[in-house]
């Protein structure tokens, strides 16, 4: 089965229009911790969570945004809709180009 892939980006733009940092990659693997959520080694790009991977390019700090995979549609969603209120995170369907 293919896994559905979304982009994950700060929900309010920058002033510039640029993308605005998500945070450091300390940050995002601290906070992301509440969330059950983490790479398997340290300094990993890809953090596992509850049906979800998300991965960080390498050498990006600040983070300006991350490819997340659902792995597991049945317990996936409880933790995007945590993490989207959380963060303030917008998650977009690079396929349709929708934004939830």
């Amino acid at each position: 089965m293919a896994r559905k892939r979304y982009v994950i980006q700060h929900a309010i733009p920058s002033a510039d229009g640029s993308l605005t940092p998500m945070g450091t990659r300390a940050e995002l693997v601290t906070g992301l911790a509440t969330c059950n959520t983490g790479p398997d080694q340290p300094n990993g790009t890809v953090l596992y969570g509850p049906g979800i991977e998300l991965v960080i390019a390498p050498g990006e700090d600040p983070v300006r945004q991350m490819e997340m995979a659902v792995t597991d549609d049945d317990i996936a969603w409880t933790i995007i809709h945590r993490m989207k209120k959380q963060f303030g995170w917008k998650f977009i369907d690079p396929e349709s180009g929708r934004t939830f």
